[in-house]
C-alpha cells in the first residue's frame, strides 16, 4: 500500500509500500516515530482514507471497490473505533452513546451482551450520566463499550490511551486484552507508548512510511529498545 499527499514537487509519501496482514483474534500495536505513517496506515486500513496505490481488505472486501455509502455502512456495521478524544456526543447519556451506531443503523442491541459489556467495564451505575459528568477514564470506557457492543470484525484504536492517566490507561488496555482473549475480538491500535504496546500479541514498527521491525509477545524493554534503535 502506498499513500501520497499533495502533487508535483510538494508531494509527500506517507506510506512507501506497506504489506501487512492482521490475524483474526489477535491484538496488534503499530508503533513508530512521529511522521512514520502510523495513523495514515490505520486510516487506510479502516476506510477513513484511501490508498494512492495498492489495496486494503477487511476480510474478503476490497475497500477500494466501495462507493461512499457502502464504505460508511462497512465502517458502521463491521468496524469499531476508539479514538484519543473519546468522540462521545455530549447531549447523549452513556447508554445512548454506546448504542448510537446500532441506533443509526436501525439494528436492535443485544440486551444481554449490552449488560455484560457495561458491567464488565464498570459502567452499570453510570449509564444515565452524560459525558461531562464522567471522568476521562470513564468516557473512554464508554467509547470501548460502544466499539464492543456490536461485536465488530476489527476494533481500531488511534492512541486510545493518549489522553488518560496511567491507571485509566491500564483499565482501557485490560478491556482490549480481555476482548481478544475472552471474546476472540481482533484489535489493532496505534500508540507511541511502549507500555500500551506491551499488551499486544504483536508490535509492528514503522519508519519513513515502511515497516522496519516486528516483535511477537513483546516486553516493554524490548519495545523501548527497538524504538530507540529506530529513532537513533
Amino acid at each position: 500500500m502506498v499513500k501520497r499527499f499533495g502533487q508535483g514537487e510538494t508531494v509527500v509519501t506517507a506510506l512507501g509500500g506497506v504489506d501487512v496482514a492482521f490475524r483474526t483474534g489477535e491484538f496488534t500495536a503499530i508503533m513508530g516515530p512521529s511522521g512514520s505513517g502510523k495513523s495514515t496506515l490505520m486510516h487506510c486500513m479502516a476506510g477513513l482514507d484511501s490508498a494512492t496505490e495498492g489495496k486494503a481488505f477487511i476480510g474478503d472486501t476490497d475497500l477500494s471497490t466501495l462507493k461512499d455509502k457502502e464504505m460508511t455502512a462497512l465502517r458502521r456495521d463491521r468496524l469499531g473505533f476508539i479514538f484519543q478524544s473519546f468522540n462521545l456526543v455530549p447531549t447523549l447519556t452513556a447508554a445512548e452513546n454506546i448504542t448510537l451506531p446500532s441506533d443509526i443503523a436501525g439494528r436492535d442491541v443485544d440486551e444481554a451482551w449490552f449488560r455484560e459489556i457495561t458491567e464488565r467495564l464498570g459502567l452499570a451505575e453510570r449509564l444515565e450520566h452524560r459525558p461531562a459528568e464522567l471522568s476521562g477514564g470513564q468516557q473512554q470506557r464508554v467509547a470501548c463499550a460502544r466499539a464492543l457492543v456490536s461485536r465488530p470484525e476489527i476494533i481500531f484504536g488511534d492512541e486510545p490511551t493518549g489522553n488518560l492517566d496511567s491507571n485509566s490507561s491500564g483499565e482501557v488496555l485490560d478491556i482490549l486484552r480481555t476482548a481478544v482473549d475472552k471474546d476472540g475480538q481482533t484489535v489493532v491500535i496505534v500508540t507511541h507508548d511502549p507500555r500500551a504496546a506491551s499488551y499486544a500479541d504483536r508490535v509492528v514498527f514503522l519508519a519513513d512510511g515502511m515497516i522496519v521491525e516486528e516483535l511477537r509477545d513483546p516486553t516493554i524493554e524490548q519495545i523501548a529498545a527497538t524504538m530507540t534503535g529506530i529513532e537513533g
